[in-house]
């Protein structure tokens, strides 16, 4: 049974129904955008563990509309994150945002304190690599039915009135349908 709230949200009396669903990766097309974006930031914090040294931000610097920029982003990035782990309903959903958020967060950590040994840069990639590894999943969870759909046989239909109940039959299955 669901019933709608004062604030427009679905309650379900079954539990388990409601930590099977999804809130916000709802369907295919959102799981490829997902995993777009954690292979695309994947890359980034890899390019970044490569090539950078990051020293502690200052607002006396040289760069300091850069790192203003920066800063700025990664708190932008880190709460919009935090917000959709709140929302998300399924573990697979949350367990995304949440390696999401976490690598977010440790890039806003290695903005604000610096990190010359590459330490938070480190569990950046593994953290984003548990996200792509995840997003992935979840999108074979949503491409599970397309390609089920498409791999049943198909069936033909009889001209003969007789035979047309059997020909909707796959494969010839006797009984009733």
């Amino acid at each position: 049974m669901i019933r709608v709230t004062a604030c427009r949200a679905l309650v379900r009396q079954n539990k388990t129904e409601f930590m099977d669903s999804f809130a916000i990766i709802t369907n295919r097309k959102r799981a490829i955008i997902a995993l777009i974006h954690s292979v695309f930031f994947l890359g980034v914090a890899g390019t970044q563990l490569a090539i950078s040294r990051a020293v502690a931000f200052s607002i006396h610097g040289e760069k300091r509309l850069g790192g203003i920029v920066l800063l700025a982003i990664y708190v932008i990035v880190t709460t919009v994150l935090l917000i959709l782990l709140r929302f998300s309903h399924c573990a697979k959903e949350k367990l995304y945002f949440a390696f999401c958020a976490a690598s977010a967060a440790f890039g806003l950590v290695r903005i604000l304190l610096g990190d010359p040994v590459l330490h938070a840069n480190v569990v950046r990639v593994l953290l984003l690599g548990a996200a792509v590894l995840t997003g992935t999943i979840i999108l074979r969870k949503h491409s599970g039915p397309a390609v089920a759909k498409e791999a049943q046989p198909a069936t033909l239909l009889s001209c003969h009135p007789e035979r047309s109940e059997a020909a909707l039959r796959p494969n010839g299955v006797e009984g009733p349908l």
